[in-house]
């Protein structure tokens, strides 16, 4: 009997000073549930998911928690998203979505299919000036329009062509994005996959948008206190998604960023039940698919001063198997990386770190450029990452893989730094 309590005296103090996977993955899995809407801002998924989220952190144990309320301007497409080429419906999500800035629009339209053999800007012009052509949507490979950037956002954004929309086609999996779509503007622009007809007559529309002006969103902070107060660590990661394509289709978000907001959670946990020598701050974001509104908002109005953080990792999409761990690291954060390589060398937690150019994608660079040391973490290249930014980004296409060693990573770091 002695030795059988030992043993789970020893059993319970390996669980608290290792990660919980099962917790992960029920958080993973909550949010990615139907009842989130893809924790968008139309059918209020985001705030939901916070609401979730206060309640998690309240459960793990931490000293204190707080809703940061701020305010966004943003375009959804909560209504009908209906799209039909000669009759036949295509599937909003996988054979089409449509640009985040872009109006509704409803009606049949002709096609004119752009000439990308023979491309002739003038007699583009041209044609589109005809009669026959009024009102209606232009068709055309999205790389060849990118790279004629200078003529056609006069078809998708000025008044002197009478064309009703524009179609871009590329290859699936199709994306859908938010960053832009702050307000509407321009011409309804479509996004198809490559297989859309090469010779259609024409297509039937009904696609309803909703500009929410104002709406209320809230970041999830955390607070953990530590034997001092003079420092402390911050973990982030957005909760929030990309929300609704319609009334029927949601995008789960699970790589992007349920896979990031449950590490923090569970990172939360582990410091609530072994006391850190630093306070320590999980920062739920949201607003991040809105161009990092959520992120942008807290560093003009911190909880801690920014000059008190020790080290901040922000944790984007980690739910992928890649063996090298992509990073971005601000210039202050340097010698905190030599560190995070030595032990990823010594721990031989991944194959390597691969360091990238620090780059406005995520919520760790509005703190990079007021000079916090902050990292990015982000799985690229994985199997799950070619679902980012799809419907396909779901609880059963989302991988574990990198969630141990990255926890492990965090918590040696955080007890060897200086």
């Amino acid at each position: 009997m002695k030795k059988l309590i030992l043993f789970l005296l020893a059993l319970i103090a390996l669980q608290l000073n290792a990660q919980d996977l099962t917790h992960y993955k029920q958080v993973v899995k909550e949010l990615t549930s139907e009842k989130y809407q893809g924790r968008g801002y139309a059918k209020g998924g985001a705030n939901k998911a916070g609401k979730y989220l206060k309640n998690e952190y309240k459960k793990a144990g931490v000293d204190e928690v707080i809703c940061q309320p701020f305010t966004i301007n943003i375009n959804t497409f909560p209504g009908k998203m209906e799209l039909s080429v000669d009759g036949r419906a295509l599937t909003p999500g996988v054979d089409f979505s449509m640009r985040e800035y872009s109006p509704g629009v409803k009606g049949t339209y002709k096609l004119y299919y752009v000439d990308t053999n023979n491309f002739d800007a003038d007699k583009m012009f041209a044609d589109l000036a005809k009669p026959e052509y009024k009102d209606c949507f232009v068709v055309c490979d999205f790389f060849f329009s990118y790279k004629n950037y200078q003529v056609f956002p006069k078809v998708w954004g000025g008044n002197s062509c009478t064309n009703a929309g524009i179609i871009q086609t590329w290859d699936p999996l199709l994306k859908f994005y938010k960053a832009y779509g702050e307000k509407v503007f321009g011409k309804p622009v479509i996004w198809a996959t490559s297989d859309f007809p090469k010779d259609a007559q024409s297509i039937t529309v009904n696609i309803e948008n909703k500009f929410l002006k104002d709406y209320k969103l809230f970041n999830v902070i955390a607070k953990v206190e530590g034997k001092r107060h003079d420092s402390c660590y911050v973990f982030t990661a957005h909760y929030d998604h990309l929300g609704n394509l319609g009334k029927d289709v949601y995008y789960a978000g699970a790589n992007d960023n349920a896979s990031g907001t449950a590490a923090i959670v569970t990172l939360a946990a582990y410091y609530a039940q072994n006391r850190p020598e630093y306070d320590m701050y999980f920062i739920s974001f949201s607003g991040e698919d809105a161009n990092l509104r959520g992120s942008e908002y807290y560093v003009e109005h911190p909880v801690v001063p920014l000059a008190q953080i020790k080290y901040l990792f922000n944790i984007d999409m980690i739910g992928d198997n890649n063996p090298v761990q992509y990073c971005e690291v601000s210039d202050e954060g340097l010698r905190g990386y030599d560190l995070l390589e030595k032990i990823n060398k010594e721990k031989s937690l991944f194959k390597g770190l691969n360091r990238g150019e620090l780059a406005g994608n995520s919520d760790h660079y509005p703190f990079a450029v007021r000079h916090v040391p902050c990292i990015l973490f982000e799985n690229e290249e994985g199997d799950a990452f070619q679902y980012y930014h799809t419907t396909f980004d779901t609880y059963e296409n989302f991988l574990i893989d990198s969630y141990e060693p990255i926890f492990k990573l965090v918590k040696y770091f955080v007890e060897k730094y200086e």
